[in-house]
């Protein structure tokens, strides 16, 4: 798993650095950059969420089956509202995410083990881009949205990666019963 989050990190900086305009800084072609992220994509096989893996943290959920929608707050106090969220193993879930602030925020959905990891990451490479479907990042005064299935009980966390916001305490549970 922990292989996995690295490729989906290294191949959405990829795409993120090219889709931003970004293209020739990072000394690779569109082409190189595509050819990673194929890698990235065979290497990940069924670990990978869109893949249809089933993963402890849950697994993208199917718009047309959302059994509630829940709404969280991203604010400059680096918070979430509600930071503690109740769901059912099973329940499809979809977050409406408003960021209250004047600062980007973002919603991860992982194992704290993974967001730790990614957090660093994101410390190292602080304009990376990525699009993924366990995350939501907006700008300022924006709202967005994902939709998630928790798959198994437990407990499943979700934090705000933007350099120095996990570190400040932006992140929150999902207790799965």
């Amino acid at each position: 798993m922990k292989q996995a989050l690295a490729i989906v990190v290294l191949g959405s900086a990829a795409l993120g650095a090219w889709a931003g305009g970004d293209h020739g800084d990072h000394g690779s072609s569109m082409k190189d950059m595509h050819q990673q992220m194929e890698k990235a994509h065979k290497d990940m096989g069924a670990d990978h969420p869109a893949a249809g893996a089933k993963m402890a943290v849950g697994r993208p959920g199917n718009p047309a089956k959302v059994d509630r929608t829940i709404e969280v707050v991203m604010g400059d106090d680096m918070r979430f509202a509600p930071a503690q969220i109740t769901v059912k193993a099973g329940e499809t879930i979809r977050f409406f995410v408003r960021n209250s602030g004047k600062v980007a925020h973002e919603m991860v959905i992982g194992s704290l083990k993974e967001l730790k990891a990614h957090a660093e990451e994101m410390r190292k490479m602080p304009g990376m881009k990525h699009a993924e479907p366990n995350m939501v990042t907006l700008g300022a005064g924006k709202r967005g949205g994902m939709v998630w299935q928790f798959t198994e009980a437990g407990t499943v966390d979700f934090a705000c990666l933007i350099p120095g916001h996990f570190e400040a305490g932006m992140r929150g549970t999902v207790r799965v019963e």
